[in-house]
């Protein structure tokens, strides 16, 4: 028999989920934890690698769990859990920074572009993010980490520290002491673009809030934003026309949200004005939105059955992660606790 593949995936608790967050993301987490072991963490750690507010970070830390689950992740079949309530990630994170070369993480290519905008403010946090996130995916042996394009690079340095720095250094019989993740490569039109800028990503951290439709966005915020989202002059709406890419991206989410297939759609759209698809739009987008934020409400509304769930996925989590660290403390020569 087959042993069931292991996925580790999360996203920061900074600012409210989007609709980016969702397709891209957790749409994917949702189907896969039928068919894997999977864990998923909302990672705070990270989220305090740029100046933050304690107040907001601890609510959206909530917030971020509670939509997981009523995005579709089952307690029943998931481990869902929070990053820092587990000190092991924090623990390798610090065992892996004393074996991972410095000019390793100056080349990152985050590091270089957040660096730019923090000028003399950046923390040493920043430059060492990617050591945790690597922390973060070795701990739980996850056999796959579903990545977008912007991360591909994060999850390669995982693979090198785990191969080149820990496996081929400290291995006695041959056997690896972290497994080495793959790439779980999302499917097309997972990526979701900006409403306001369709070459660039949807984004909890562009200032512009019209650019994302948040999973939280009332019926009226969602049409005012849709409203406003950068078209064209063009009648007639097409895919994959590199000189429309609002045209794509706006088309991309009304085929994911209303559940028909691309073709159909182009066919649908094909000689369609800015005018007749932006109301098609809103209505598939309010109505995809309608069950997340009720069970969202309902969640919130017993923030007891919550902790139990996010009590019952640390236990989980803690049980491999703790396994884990002792394997590679073992492998480093740290005397382990009796």
């Amino acid at each position: 028999m087959t042993k069931t593949q292991r996925v580790l995936s999360g996203v920061q608790p900074t600012g409210a989920l989007h609709l980016g967050n969702w397709l891209g993301a957790i749409r994917n987490w949702v189907e896969l934890q039928q068919t894997h072991e999977t864990f998923v963490c909302v990672v705070d750690l990270h989220a305090i690698t740029v100046k933050h507010d304690p107040k907001v970070l601890s609510k959206n830390t909530l917030n971020t769990a509670a939509l997981y689950i009523a995005c579709g992740m089952d307690p029943h079949k998931s481990s869902i859990f929070i990053q820092s309530q587990i000190s092991a990630h924090s623990e390798l994170c610090w065992l892996l920074n004393c074996l991972t070369p410095l000019n390793w993480m100056e080349r990152m290519i985050q590091f270089k572009e957040k660096s730019l905008k923090q000028g003399d403010n950046v923390s040493i946090g920043l430059l060492d993010y990617p050591v945790l996130m690597a922390a973060d995916i070795l701990l739980y042996d996850a056999d796959l980490v579903p990545v977008g394009e912007d991360q591909k690079q994060h999850l390669e340095l995982a693979r090198d520290i785990a191969h080149q720095r820990i496996n081929a250094r400290f291995s006695l019989d041959g056997n690896p002491i972290l497994k080495v993740p793959k790439p779980l490569i999302l499917k097309d039109g997972a990526k979701v673009m900006s409403l306001s800028d369709g070459l660039n990503k949807m984004s909890k951290s562009d200032p512009n809030t019209n650019s994302r439709i948040t999973l939280l966005d009332t019926p009226e915020v969602v049409s005012k934003k849709i409203k406003r989202a950068k078209t064209d002059s063009h009648i007639g709406l097409q895919f994959d026309n590199k000189n429309r890419p609002e045209a794509n991206n706006l088309l991309t989410l009304y085929s994911i949200l209303s559940g028909k297939d691309r073709e159909s759609v182009a066919k649908e759209c094909a000689e369609m004005g800015w005018g007749k698809f932006k109301p098609l739009l809103t209505e598939a987008t309010i109505s995809s939105l309608q069950p997340i934020q009720s069970k969202y409400v309902e969640l919130m509304k017993d923030p007891t059955e919550l902790e139990k769930i996010l009590s019952k996925g640390r236990k989980e989590a803690e049980v491999v992660a703790e396994s884990t660290l002792r394997r590679v403390k073992s492998a480093l020569g740290i005397k382990l606790r009796n």
